[in-house]
């Protein structure tokens, strides 16, 4: 990544088995569906009539019997609806191509759950050499209990593990401490770098203090995006920027209310300039008023035509458009509230998975394009850095950012470089809390003197043509060889996300469903693996691409 791209202007050889955990409610409750314990053999009873196998009939029918069961399995849906009169019709003359219920619930899900656990175990077999960080989606339920998904990011893959119903445990540190011991039991503890939790309301900063104690090696932190968001509703708090976006409304309410200025604009524009498509809710009315700023000439003369004259409404949107203070006003708003925004699109973007190289110096490019976007005028731009400096010291910031933007050769190798205190004590301070030996210590700081001097292999990597194409981690592997301990603590760090698991958008539906005790055994042995494949096929969507799929999905947040 180049470093100006977010900022050009202000705008098995594990195997899988079968075994729910499940205690009384009235003490402890959990039911975990765990990927080092579901079994790769659906339940086949009632399924003695199915066909023989896809494989026997002509390809192409096997190849749409197992997209038509993909979309199945990875949307949750009930496969009795591939009966459905109304499906076969919408199938029209490939209908013959359906396949059968016993097929759905037999062959082609136990193929479905191969596939899962041969990609989750390729991304196991990466995680001693790069590292992982586990990520924990929580949130509360319908029913008002408290749930959460563990998931592990690494540069391999995202994949899903478990789900836990974590409402008897909600600020009991002990049992707390149990789970993450099971958690980082299934993962591997020596190959967790980081846990990143989606919010900081369930997993608070007392209790991350407490886990952070036992867990030294570990770092902790929230969710990217979620930071930003709290940044943005800070902004959204203060007077100046309520009154800007109030006043955008008066546009919005005038065209939605009125069929011929929506169908004027419409025209205009090819699209609809003040709807915008964002998982992010308070990044909206910025990315909204942004559009209003960029097509200021054309609603300008919109709206100093005379079509409109006669519509109620229109003098007040006259006004407005008339109105200069409200243009510098959106214009400043903007200048504030963008660059965090574009930090959002950044860290939630299926592409960027080796974030934390990055952190650091782009919450720094922020600020300064802030500061530069109002001229420098620091009884401006010094309200809006203290909201930034103070969701990020108190909730996102841990010393592995510090040392990401230590060991990036992409900015370390620059003239520009600023090595503070910070920086290099968050540095220290993860040689010392990944590596307990002494000696392993003293090690790794004279080879991070050799990087700092740019000696042997790294002087070679550190021209600008051998760093700039190609990732930090990817970089440490080439030209770090001579530095051993350094280049594995290098990878660990450069590989890992800033990013929870909540820019996923996982049905919670399922989930909820599976966790409900009313369910018989057996339905909660048919959910999981269902929940499983589901989860998982999704997440391979987001790694290749395939986002905004889920939308039948009722995201509760």
């Amino acid at each position: 990544m180049k470093r100006n791209d977010l900022f050009p202007d202000t705008r098995t050889t594990y195997k899988l088995k079968t075994e729910l955990t499940q205690t009384n409610r009235s003490s402890e409750n959990n039911i975990g569906i765990e990927s080092s314990s579901i079994s790769n053999r659906p339940d086949n009873n009632n399924n003695n009539h199915q066909q023989n196998s896809t494989t026997e009939v002509d390809p192409s029918i096997k190849k749409t019997k197992e997209d038509i069961a993909r979309f199945f399995f990875e949307n949750g849906l009930d496969f009795h609806l591939v009966s459905s009169p109304s499906f076969h019709n919408m199938m029209g003359p490939r209908k013959c191509h359906i396949p059968t219920l016993d097929e759905l619930k037999g062959s082609l899900f136990k193929d479905a759950l191969k596939e899962v656990t041969k990609y989750i175990d390729e991304a196991r077999n990466s995680w001693a050499h790069t590292g992982c960080t586990i990520l924990l989606d929580e949130w509360k339920g319908e029913t008002g209990r408290d749930f959460v998904n563990v998931l592990v990011d690494s540069p391999r893959a995202t994949v899903y593990l478990s789900t836990y119903d974590i409402s008897d445990y909600i600020g009991k540190t002990d049992e707390m401490k149990m789970l993450f011991d099971k958690v980082l039991s299934e993962v591997g503890i020596e190959n967790v770098v980081q846990v990143i939790t989606s919010s900081d309301s369930i997993f608070t900063k007392e209790l991350v203090t407490e886990l952070s104690e036992k867990y030294r090696q570990i770092f902790w932190s929230v969710s990217g995006s979620f930071c930003m968001q709290l940044m943005l509703e800070k902004l959204l708090e203060m007077d100046v920027i309520k009154e800007i976006l109030e006043k955008a409304k008066i546009f919005t309410r005038f065209i939605y209310g009125n069929p011929n200025a929506l169908k004027y604009l419409k025209e205009k524009t090819d699209g609809d300039l003040f709807q915008q498509s964002s998982k992010i809710k308070s990044t909206q009315p910025f990315l909204t008023l942004e559009n209003i700023v960029l097509e200021k000439k054309m609603l300008t003369k919109m709206f100093r035509s005379p079509i409109f004259l006669a519509d109620k409404g229109w003098d007040e949107v006259y006004d407005l458009v008339s109105d200069e203070s409200f243009w510098m006003g959106a214009s400043d708003v903007l200048k504030a509230a963008i660059p965090l925004v574009r930090v959002i699109q950044w860290m939630t973007g299926s592409s960027n998975k080796e974030q934390m190289g990055y952190i650091y110096e782009t919450m720094d490019q922020a600020k300064e394009t802030i500061k530069q976007g109002l001229k420098k005028n620091k009884s401006q731009y010094t309200r809006f850095w203290k909201v930034i400096d103070e969701i990020w010291t108190g909730v996102l910031y841990t010393p592995i950012h510090a040392a990401g933007y230590y060991l990036n050769p992409n900015l370390f190798y620059t003239s520009d470089r600023f090595i503070d205190l910070e920086v290099a004590t968050g540095l220290l301070c993860c040689v010392v809390r990944t590596t307990r030996d002494p000696r392993v210590q003293d090690r790794v700081t004279i080879q991070i003197e050799t990087y700092q001097n740019s000696k042997g292999a790294f002087g070679l990597g550190c021209a600008e043509d051998q760093r700039s194409n190609t990732s930090p981690a990817k970089w440490w592997l080439k030209y770090g060889g001579e530095c051993p301990e350094l280049q594995k603590l290098a990878l660990r760090i450069l590989s890992q996300t800033c990013e929870g698991a909540s820019k996923f958008q996982l049905n919670r539906v399922s989930v909820e469903k599976l966790l409900d005790t009313g369910i018989s055994r057996r339905e909660q042995k048919r959910l999981a693996h269902a929940v499983f494949v589901e989860y998982n096929m999704q997440l391979q969507n987001f790694e290749s691409g395939k986002v905004g799929l889920y939308s039948i999905h009722i995201w509760n947040n």
